[in-house]
This record gives C-alpha cells, structure tokens and sequence, in this order.
C-alpha cells in the first residue's frame, strides 16, 4: 500500500558545499554529509522509523545539470513558509513565484543557488 506520493528526491548541484549551505540556511535543517565513491551527497532529515518521505542533494560535477523546466519537488517548510521564503535571496537564490494559497496550503517557487526551481510548502 502505498502511503506517500514520494518517497524520495535528489537535488542535482554542481557545487555541493554551496548547495548545502543554501538549504541549511533557507530550511534551519541539518543536512547530514553521506558517503559514496561517485559525488558528494547529503540527506534531508526524515522519518526512517515510519518510511518517511526523504531526500538528498547530489554533486554532479561538470555537468549541465539546470532542472528548471523538470521535475518539481516541493519542500515541506514546517507550520508556515514565509520564514524560510524570507532567507532564500540572502542565502543566493531567487524567488520566482512568492508565497501563494493553493487550497488549504501554501506554496512558493524558487531557484537555488544551482539553478534548481524549487517548490517550498507549508500549512500556514
């Protein structure tokens, strides 16, 4: 049965330190540094106990790795986005569609400092 829609994503960055940098600043959240013989790469904290939703960010050196017409992955900000929306400039991303209601949510775009577009999302 499945319970959650995703079940993991990966950031693509060109220069890793720079990339956890900007979302250790923009989210307030550890990103924990995990080895592999290829990149350099980083989880998202998440809930391994309950096969919690999670994710990472990949170095991928020398490549052309913009996914601003990708996929979108939509990053949970806690009880309400407008904290970390508020960081995202000051951290050396763009925001490229400010806070919105969408139902009983809300969410942002924004392209980080690898050139990723982003969604950030929260309740409030």
């Amino acid at each position: 049965m499945m319970t959650n829609s995703i079940s993991w994503f990966q950031i693509p960055a060109n220069n890793y330190e720079r990339a956890k940098a900007f979302y250790t600043e923009v989210l307030g959240a550890e990103i924990t540094d995990v080895p592999m013989p290829d990149a350099r790469y980083g989880m998202f904290p998440f809930d391994k106990e309950n096969n919690g939703v999670g994710g990472a960010i990949k170095e991928l050196k020398d490549l052309d790795i913009q996914t601003e017409g990708g996929a979108l992955v939509y990053l949970n900000t806690g009880d309400d986005l407008s904290g970390p929306l508020s960081r995202v400039e000051e951290a050396g991303g763009k925001i490229v569609m400010p806070k919105t209601p969408v139902g009983n949510t809300f969410m942002a775009l924004i392209i980080d400092t690898e050139g990723n577009k982003v969604g950030l999302s929260s309740l409030n």
